[in-house]
């Protein structure tokens, strides 16, 4: 066995204390299979198991001529296919030109990073996913984090800054991930245009659920052409990976000059770009899939509501309860886990303290019967908590 030298030894130290730290504010993450009724999964349309995607994939990897990337577009892993994709998705989402990257992670970096400098102004909602944090964070640019849907705060923002020089963008996501409620995107944009504002959505959790065929909200409310840029992620309801930045066609030969998480990734092999397309050709026609879906998400979040739960705002598939201490949502997840759904808590940092809470993230082909077994699971773990403080004051 290697001894470890000093450093290693101190490092280890560091990292264990830092780790039980965690571990005594109930913080700590671990991997996990899933296991029972998934409740957490982003394949909202469950493509990811449908047969036609399967037999595409296999079709595009057999046919393919290579099944690696080899280097970045720029390098040797460009290939016709994804100029091809890339004109198809910039038409599902209503723009110009689409530019891919491999993940909604590097996409939103790679955005923001090329487009904010030290003297420009980005604002945005509180509760932007960690990758538009860090887009914005690594730009250098100045921030305003405007309260969640917070328009007058949103406006004010803009109006103190009227007179600085600099670019100004608002960033959003449409569909938020965590409270399932939805940015209004035309205010935010007229807001934008009194202002001299540009305005990015993240359409994330909205990309093949939401708006006419799945193409999203900016799409649904005739804006897409008028965003500085969207960004769709194929890993969620597409059930594929990776993500495009929509826009202009400037917009597009901008970022392949300075997005430094395209220009220094490697590219994703073709046939990647088939799977995305066979998954958005059958996104397009899954308008009872999606009607479904919603009408699922409607019944649970009443149903809670009823119950005495709060769902905080969500109008979407995504369906939080929110519970407020990190320890209860831990118990009520072990408790709706014992009975055979598979809930994660969702704790701080990840939320705002005192909001830790059970995302239930719905998916089309979830049995109503089982929505209804979780609200009387919910209820029972809710009954038998309030006996066992009942009996201990007692």
């Amino acid at each position: 066995m290697v001894k470890l030298n000093n450093f290693q030894q101190e490092l280890k130290r560091e990292l264990e204390t830092g780790l039980s730290e965690l571990e005594a504010r109930e913080q700590r993450r671990a991997l996990a299979e899933i296991h029972g009724t998934n409740l957490c999964s982003n394949d909202y349309l469950e493509l990811s198991w449908h047969p036609a995607l399967k037999e595409s994939v296999e079709r595009a990897v057999r046919d393919a001529a290579r099944v690696g990337g080899t280097g970045s577009r720029l390098l040797s892993g460009h290939a016709a296919i994804w100029e091809q994709l890339e004109e198809e998705f910039a038409q599902f989402a209503g723009t110009e030109a689409a530019l891919y990257f491999g993940s909604g992670y590097l996409a939103n970096l790679g955005l923001l990073t090329a487009l904010l400098k030290k003297d420009d102004l980005v604002l945005s909602d509180a509760l932007n996913h960690a990758s538009l944090i860090d887009g914005m964070r690594l730009s250098g640019a100045r921030k305003i984090i405007y309260p969640h849907l917070d328009l007058n705060a949103l406006e004010a923002g803009l109006r103190q800054h009227a007179r600085e020089r600099g670019r100004k963008l608002i960033v959003t996501e449409s569909v938020f991930s965590m409270e399932g409620d939805v940015a209004p995107v035309t205010k935010i944009l007229e807001i934008a245009e009194r202002h001299g504002a540009g305005v990015i959505v993240d359409e994330a959790h909205a990309t093949g659920v939401q708006g006419p065929a799945g193409r999203g909200i900016a799409v649904r409310e005739e804006i897409a052409q008028h965003l500085a840029a969207a960004v769709h992620t194929c890993g969620k309801a597409l059930a594929s990976a990776g993500a495009f930045v929509c826009g202009s066609a400037a917009l597009k030969e901008h970022l392949i000059n300075h997005a430094r998480t395209f220009i220094f990734s490697t590219a994703m092999p073709p046939y990647m770009a088939e799977q995305i397309r066979a998954a958005m050709g059958l996104a397009r026609t899954m308008d009872r899939e999606r009607e479904g879906l919603m009408a699922k998400a409607r019944r649970l979040a009443s149903g809670l509501r009823s119950g005495g739960w709060d769902t905080g705002r969500s109008e979407t598939q995504i369906v939080p309860l929110i519970i407020g201490e990190n320890e209860q949502a831990l118990e009520a997840a072990e408790h709706l886990q014992s009975k055979g759904f598979a809930v994660r808590a969702v704790r701080p940092p990840t939320v705002p303290p005192g909001s830790a809470r059970l995302r239930f993230s719905l998916t089309s082909g979830i049995p109503d019967d089982e929505l209804l077994r979780l609200e009387n699971s919910l209820n029972s773990w809710r009954d038998n908590l309030r006996l066992s403080t009942a009996v201990a004051r007692a």
